[in-house]
Parts: structure tokens; sequence; C-alpha cells
């Protein structure tokens, strides 16, 4: 059976994830310290005892689900599970940065300040109000496309997430968005709605943030990842630090192309796949894009327990 570890992206936090596995596990908390001491703050009593509203904010979610997909890892070392148990690892949006600190290409302390920066520098973009992201359920990436290209009237309005063969989400200017969410009823989606989000994000609007990062990961170390990365913004398996470190840079302002990244997976053997830390969102969308697929999700003592018993 050939195995995949994906790492959740923004939208899966939850106050108090993590906890149960740092209470469980040496290994585990030692992560949430170490990013910690990083950013030099206590992000981990945010994430376990703070208020929903601040978790969700772009700066602390994505370095913090980072945090809680390290802390699985690390619980699944400590039960004889090691990243070489995946033929590839995929992360959703940020989750493609737990994804390369799972596979040793970047430091778990580097990872939470890149994603610090990475959180501050889409939402510096963009003033808030100005951008939107909609999911449009039901319609398919090619007419979401369409719906986005009509919508735009000389704005920015784009397919951002291509996230299974039945939602894709679009982002860019309020209005475009709104104006895409319209259209996309008229088209026949079974749903079209606004995302609870702060800024437009993997839009051309996010190109202030794009440059951000290109100066960040030009000074950060990376390594080759024990296992090939499947990237978001080409779909395809990338083991070169200096592709990774400019796939990275594209990835703020392209789209996230999961459904693709999914198939590639399948098409290289994978049959199974482990969603390493919090929530389930990918899990479901693995099952929409390939009802063939197994998928698990390890984010609590338990799950880790049952997972390292699959594999012995």
């Amino acid at each position: 059976m050939s195995r995949a570890f994906v790492f959740p992206g923004q939208g899966a936090q939850s106050v108090g994830m993590g906890r149960a596995l740092a209470e469980a596990y040496p290994a585990a908390r030692a992560v949430f310290e170490e990013v910690d001491d990083a950013l030099g703050e206590k992000l981990s009593a945010l994430i376990w005892e703070g208020d929903a509203e601040t978790l969700t904010l772009t700066r602390n979610a994505q370095p913090a689900l980072m945090a809680t997909s390290l802390a699985a890892m690390s619980a699944l070392e400590a039960e004889g599970v090691r990243i070489g148990a995946a033929a590839f690892v995929a992360g959703h949006s940020l989750g493609e940065y737990s994804a390369l600190a799972a596979a040793g290409a970047l430091t778990v302390a580097d990872a939470a300040r890149l994603l610090r920066l990475r959180g501050e520098a889409m939402q510096r973009a963009v003033p808030v109000g100005e951008g939107a992201m909609a999911a449009l359920l039901g319609l398919g990436l090619e007419t979401a496309r369409e719906v986005a290209a009509e919508a735009a009237e000389g704005e920015v309005c784009a397919a951002a997430n291509d996230n299974d063969p039945q939602q894709v989400v679009v982002s860019g200017h309020k209005a475009a968005v709104e104006r895409a969410v319209e259209i996309a009823r008229g088209r026949g989606a079974k749903r079209a709605m606004l995302l609870p989000v702060s800024a437009p994000f993997h839009s051309p609007l996010m190109q202030p943030a794009a440059e951000e990062m290109k100066a960040a990961l030009n000074d950060v170390r990376l390594a080759a990842p024990a296992v090939p990365l499947v990237a978001n913004v080409r779909a395809e398996a990338v083991e070169d630090p200096d592709r990774i470190r400019l796939w990275l840079v594209e990835q703020v302002t392209g789209a996230v192309r999961w459904r693709e990244s999914v198939e590639y997976m399948a098409a290289a053997g994978v049959t199974d796949y482990w969603e390493i830390g919090a929530g389930k969102a990918l899990s479901g969308m693995i099952r929409r894009i390939d009802r063939q697929a197994a998928t698990r999700q390890v984010g609590t003592p338990d799950e880790v327990r049952a997972a390292a018993e699959a594999v012995a």
C-alpha cells in the first residue's frame, strides 16, 4: 500500500487543537515549545486556551496549524512511524510548509517564522474590506474560471483553490467576487457563498506578499525533503530545494491545485492518505477526488496510536 501524508490549511484551526498530543507525548510538547521560542511569544497558550477569533487571525492560524501538524508528526515518530512511511507529502496552502518541515526540508522554527511573516504579509497586501473569497460548489474548474472572468469587469477575480471536482474557490476584489457569487448561482451552482476570510488569498492581489516571501525564503536554509513534496502550484512532485523555494513564492499568488495534486498521487499509486494535524477537510476532498482512496485523520493520541498499529 502506497501512502501520502497530507497537511491541512487555514480553516482547520480550533481552540484546544494539539493539547492532548502535547500532554501525551513529550516530543509533541517540544514542537509547541520550539514554535513559542521561534516567535518569541506563547502561541501555544493561544492555541489551547485563547479565543477563536484571535486564533483565526491569519498571522496566528498559519503557524498554529503547522505546530499542531508537526506535533502530530512527532507523536507518530515516537510510536515508530517515520516520514519514510509515506511516498509523498503534500499540504494545502500553508500546509505545504508543514509538509516541508515534516520531511526535514525546513526546521520547525524556520517554518514558524516564515508562516508568521506569510500571514502578516498576506494581510498587508490588501486593505481589510477590499478583497474577498467565495466557494462555488457544483460547477467544476472550467465553469468557475468562466464565472470569474465574467465577474471581473476590469477588477481581479480568479480561481484560487481547485479543491475537488465539486468545489472551486474564487478570490479577488470584493465587488468582483460578489458578482461571481451571483453569476455562479445563475449558472446552476449548488451553492455559492462568500468565505469568512480576511484577504483575497491565492490571487494576483497577493503580489506584494509574494515579494516579501521571496526575500524571506532566500534567507532560509532549505534542504531536499526526505520524501518528495507534491507542490500546490504545479501538482507534481519536487525535491530540488531551489525549485521548492521558487514554487513557494509562486504559491502566494497562484492557485492551490489540490484536485490535480491528489490525482497525481493517485496515478503514482497512492491509495492511503493520512491527514496529519487538525481537522478532516482534506480527507473529504480526497474522497471526492478519488473514490477508491482510504483516508485517516491523525490529530489525537488515540488516532496516532491507531495509525501506528496500522503500519506495525
